[in-house]
């Protein structure tokens, strides 16, 4: 009874091993739903500063990470022209206000601002087309100068606004 029980043990791990070889299933993590067979290539322009209030290398961060989410997360050849998706745009917003007060009236803590204008064009399929706006936001203590925090929030910001114009453009969410 026992050498039974064994056996087709031993039958139904012999099965599920030989399903599990035969079958594969793909899935990828990065959110991207680019058809390869089609879009290879991508032109990606460095977006000036258009902005009012603006702190040097907040273009270079920005420009060079936007190019790097493409590069790390997709297949996609980056291009200077002609490319089968083309991402361009500005930074049109750069700014801090107060976001919160103390209880004895003052200014708590302090939020800055990113907006960026994006143009994308799929030349594979141009009902993707769009021209919008992308917004990212960090705060710091008061007490804090921005001078000490600034790099930081830009970098933060920059991520956040790059992750939005990926999942606009390629994870289609």
């Amino acid at each position: 009874m026992r050498l039974r029980y064994i056996i087709a043990f031993a039958l139904c791990c012999v099965i599920t091993m030989t399903t599990l070889v035969a079958c594969s299933i793909s899935y990828k993590f990065n959110g991207a739903s680019i058809d390869y067979t089609k879009t290879k290539t991508i032109q990606i322009a460095d977006f000036p500063i258009r902005a009012t209030y603006v702190w040097g290398p907040m273009q270079n961060i920005f420009n060079n990470r936007l190019k790097d989410v493409f590069a790390q997360q997709t297949r996609l050849q980056q291009v200077k022209r002609n490319g089968d998706l083309k991402i361009e745009g500005e930074i049109t917003q750069y700014q801090q206000r107060n976001k919160s007060v103390s209880a004895e009236g003052y200014s708590a803590q302090t939020e800055l601002s990113m907006t960026i204008n994006v143009r994308f064009t799929n030349a594979k399929n141009h009902s993707e087309d769009f021209e919008r706006t992308f917004t990212a936001t960090a705060a710091y203590e008061t007490t804090q100068n921005l001078n000490s925090v600034q790099e930081e929030l830009v970098t933060q910001m920059c991520k956040d606004l790059c992750d939005q114009v990926f999942n606009a453009t390629v994870a289609n969410w």
